[in-house]
């Protein structure tokens, strides 16, 4: 994890690079020692014609390495450092032999979708944007899957959006790209970042004593998804994104996380019974060259008496089956949703602009 910026970025400090961060659609700028790409959420990945010269990386690692106040050489081989919206990684070339590697990823303080656009672009069909806006109000758990890049946190960051304001939300991540308090003024947030000494677990079991309703975790990759099941358990809810092709392979992808457990069988019933809502998001390229993110697949899991039962709604886009689990009626029941596919604050959401 990268040390914080304490300065904003500039056109001086970022060079080359800068023209390309500021598009809006630009999300990576990546330099691989002899060529620059450029990954855009409209026009997928592509190289840049820009030549990257010698003086201009050691100025730009120079500069970074002095705004941490860490040492980038032979013996250090490796600089990251994070500024507001930027999260910058770089690999010296005595370890890369094919040159200095210098990754930058934009995490904006916005939300980039919205319902408009969402069904403009077909991301989903109305009713499914609708059911799962209701699953939030319900105060359902999350899970959101896919591939590196196919745009999982931008996902979870619109469905964020319809959290009511009073409730506390405490977001943990090691670099800090959702932006809850920025992106939802006035709501009660609690953003903790992950560093040395301070891990994962140590932040979701600290959480539990900040009295919150909401935990984001911004990605499940190792042991920590054991506490964060432990946290949903207590009535706790929560959102996090994991890497996942299929959501029928979630349990599996948990149960292969956690170290030494003991009862497996015990762990992945606990997976179906406080995981509730899997979101599966693809990217893919339209035939006139365009990327287009969708959601895949939509499930529910359930436990249901000594059986884990995986209700799938979306399969490959479409839609296969309205069938909701007991206990997701129960939610949507209390929460006092009695159409799960119609949600009663469409138009209101529609005029506020989400």
């Amino acid at each position: 994890m990268g040390e914080m910026l304490t300065f904003e970025p500039t056109r001086e400090q970022f060079g080359i690079f800068w023209k390309y961060l500021i598009q809006p659609n630009v999300t990576d700028v990546d330099y691989n020692g002899s060529q620059l790409w450029i990954t855009d959420l409209k026009r997928g990945r592509y190289r840049a014609k820009e030549m990257v010269t010698e003086q201009f990386l050691h100025a730009f690692t120079h500069n970074i390495s002095n705004c941490v106040n860490k040492q980038f050489n032979h013996a250090n081989r490796i600089l990251e450092a994070d500024t507001r919206e930027l999260r910058i990684s770089i690999i010296h070339h005595s370890v890369a032999a094919s040159g200095i590697s210098i990754c930058i990823r934009k995490s904006p303080c916005i939300v980039r979708n919205s319902i408009r656009t969402m069904l403009a672009q077909n991301y989903c069909e109305e009713k499914i944007l609708q059911l799962l806006i209701n699953c939030v109000l319900a105060g359902m758990n999350f899970v959101f899957g896919g591939e590196p890049g196919a745009g999982k946190t931008e996902c979870a960051k619109f469905f964020m959006q319809f959290i009511p304001k009073e409730e506390r939300v405490i977001t943990i991540e090691d670099s800090l790209e959702i932006h809850y308090a920025d992106i939802n003024p006035g709501a009660d947030a609690v953003e903790l970042r992950i560093g040395q000494g301070f891990t994962y677990t140590d932040a979701i079991k600290a959480s539990l004593r900040q009295n919150p309703k909401w935990l984001m975790l911004s990605e499940a990759r190792s042991v920590e998804v054991t506490s964060l099941l432990e946290q949903w358990s207590t009535g706790v809810n929560g959102f996090t994104t994991i890497h996942l092709d299929d959501l029928r392979k979630l349990p599996d992808r948990i149960l292969n996380m956690m170290n030494n457990v003991n009862d497996a069988d015990r762990m992945e019933n606990r997976i179906y019974r406080y995981v509730n809502v899997g979101v599966l998001i693809r990217k893919c390229k339209d035939e006139d060259g365009s990327v287009r993110r969708y959601i895949d697949q939509l499930c529910f899991y359930s436990r249901e008496g000594t059986k884990n039962r995986i209700y799938m709604l979306l399969k490959d886009g479409e839609l296969i089956s309205e069938e909701l689990p007991g206990e997701i009626c129960k939610k949507f029941s209390h929460a006092g949703i009695a159409h799960p596919f119609l949600c009663e604050k469409w138009e209101l959401y529609l005029r506020e602009g989400k």
